[in-house]
């Protein structure tokens, strides 16, 4: 009798494991069909710009260029710059300003800047005597 309950016990066990649905297997199985390998994971948008940030250390508004550290950025007809929540030229800039924005790199190796915007010095507390 304990032979034909251990038995059975066994055989609706593994029955229960036939039937029962593999979720990740079967969802990977079917997206692999359907779509190229690549796709199968989760695409993530591709950044067309990187951020950046620091202090201006040269300024060219002839050569319309604006330095920060060691890197050089082109400013554009497009380029959106913002001062004091304003929009601004790059002449309302100055060498030693805060400033922050975005850029791309171009196939020749140039930044262009697509955003700067001007951090404002927070204002100077009172000394209290």
């Amino acid at each position: 009798m304990k032979k034909q309950i251990i038995k059975l016990t066994l055989g609706l066990l593994a029955a229960a494991v036939i039937a029962a649905p593999a979720p990740g297997r079967a969802q990977s199985t079917a997206a692999a069909s359907n779509a190229p390998a690549a796709q199968t994971q989760t695409a993530r948008p591709k950044r067309t710009t990187v951020p950046f940030h620091g202090a201006i250390t040269a300024l060219d508004t002839n050569a319309m260029t604006l330095t920060i550290g060691q890197r050089t950025f082109d400013i554009t007809s497009s380029t959106k710059i913002t001062k004091a929540g304003k929009p601004a030229i790059l002449s309302d800039l100055a060498v030693g300003d805060q400033v922050g924005g975005a850029y791309k790199k171009a196939d020749d190796g140039k930044l262009s800047a697509v955003s700067v915007t001007v951090h404002e010095k927070p204002a100077a507390e009172p000394k209290q005597p």
